[in-house]
């Protein structure tokens, strides 16, 4: 039971995070111009979109010692491997023709790290970027601070490595301030904070204006967060931001057109960007049960039990108080495109949302797309006499059960 539980609150957990999902990101070439834009220094860097172009921008860059990136939305680029074979996402070159080079063997290819799963993600691009020896490197954040419900600068001294490594190895090297929302980081305190972390004495004002600049891009684009990793202090004596990954609320589209216009959706779930098209809360996971539920809370709740009872959802899937019967159709379609899918739960709770819409969709949908794997439905609430009525009336094999135990037991069973 213990490890029931275990694996229910896991799921629960993947279940917030998606109903929660809200943060745009943008590749590293777009964050590097956006810190530019505030006077924050990088190292001299240039995208390039086809081997070709990677030649030429070698070529005419200034300097033979560089290093290509693969431009993919994922951390641990630099230890993946491209469905190519070619390994690394990340590498120093010394000459025009290496750079075409690798970017012949990146771009096109998807790249696969700890963080893109099996399936990898498609290398559209490579940026080029002149090769800076850094002295020591440092980590930087700006993020929302749920314990003081207000906006933090985290920092420590053991930058370029993982930063939650650091944090179970050696807490003390974490450095977190609070800031003042409205006031924002004071040059005092940033100042204090470059000398506690070691910084030599010539690059203090750098680093303090860098830690300025960062709130001040959170604040102004509505940020969720910025992190720098590393801040790298070189060799001369200066402080460059070497590697830099932003996130952005969604909710704030409106008021940054420009921000909202870098997102890239081939680095996206295609079923993901589908569902938002349509109004529709979905995450993909790995199990066999499609689930369409209403209400993030029930979704979550409806996923405890799947896996209650030996279950593994295969998806998070909110449509919502305004679903229509065609809203319902598109969700079959994107539950049914997935082929590890082997039974469908339907679990709505009438509230605002009236069965009889619900039913009226799964008929449709049944019918339309010529449905062969089973589906359990489970409705209750406004109108849920009457769509009980409409799907008894349909004829179809429609499984319908009023537990909640019971109907995901009986999707458990019929997925295997």
């Amino acid at each position: 039971m213990l490890a029931s539980f275990r694996t229910t609150g896991s799921l629960a957990r993947r279940a917030a995070s998606a109903s929660q999902r809200r943060f745009l990101s943008i590749h590293e070439y777009q964050s590097v111009n956006l810190l530019n834009s505030y006077g924050i220094p990088t190292p001299k860097s240039i995208v390039a979109k086809s081997p070709e172009e990677a030649y030429s921008v070698a070529q005419n860059f200034g300097t033979d010692k560089l290093v290509i990136k693969a431009q993919v939305l994922a951390g641990g680029r630099g230890k993946g491997k491209f469905d190519n074979g070619f390994q690394g996402g990340v590498h120093t070159i010394d000459s025009p023709q290496q750079a075409q080079e690798y970017a012949g063997k990146m771009i096109g290819s998807k790249l696969i790290t700890k963080q893109t799963g099996a399936g990898g993600r498609i290398c559209n691009a490579v940026m080029l970027a002149e090769r800076r020896d850094p002295s020591h490197e440092y980590y930087v954040a700006v993020l929302n601070d749920r314990v003081t419900q207000g906006v933090v600068l985290v920092a420590s001294n053991q930058g370029g490595m993982n930063i939650e490594e650091v944090a179970a190895t050696n807490p003390g090297a974490i450095i977190t301030t609070p800031i003042d929302f409205e006031k924002g980081l004071s040059k005092s305190t940033a100042l204090e904070l470059a000398r506690t972390l070691g910084i030599k004495e010539g690059g203090q004002e750098e680093a303090a204006n860098i830690f300025i600049n960062l709130y001040k891009i959170f604040k102004d684009k509505d940020a969720t967060q910025i992190e720098i990793n590393p801040m790298s202090e070189t060799v001369d004596g200066h402080l460059l931001c070497m590697d830099a990954k932003f996130g952005f609320d969604d909710n704030a589209e409106f008021r940054h057109e420009d921000i909202f216009a870098l997102r890239d959706i081939s680095q996206e779930e295609p079923s993901e960007v589908e569902a938002q098209q349509a109004g529709l809360n979905f995450i993909k996971l790995d199990g066999s049960i499609g689930c369409l539920v209403n209400g993030a809370g029930l979704a979550m709740a409806t996923m405890d039990v799947l896996a209650l009872h030996g279950g593994n959802p295969a998806n998070f899937l909110d449509v919502g108080g305004g679903a229509t019967p065609e809203t319902v159709k598109k969700a079959f379609e994107i539950l049914l495109a997935d082929p590890k899918v082997k039974s469908i739960f339907i679990n709505i709770f009438g509230g605002i949302m009236r069965c009889d819409y619900i039913a009226e969709g799964v008929i449709k949908a049944t019918k339309e797309l010529n449905l062969t794997i089973p589906l359990v439905v489970r409705l209750k609430g406004t109108m849920e006499a009457e769509a009980k009525a409409m799907i008894k009336a349909s004829g179809l094999k429609i499984v319908a059960l009023d537990s909640l135990d019971e109907a995901a037991e009986t999707a458990v069973q019929l997925a295997v």
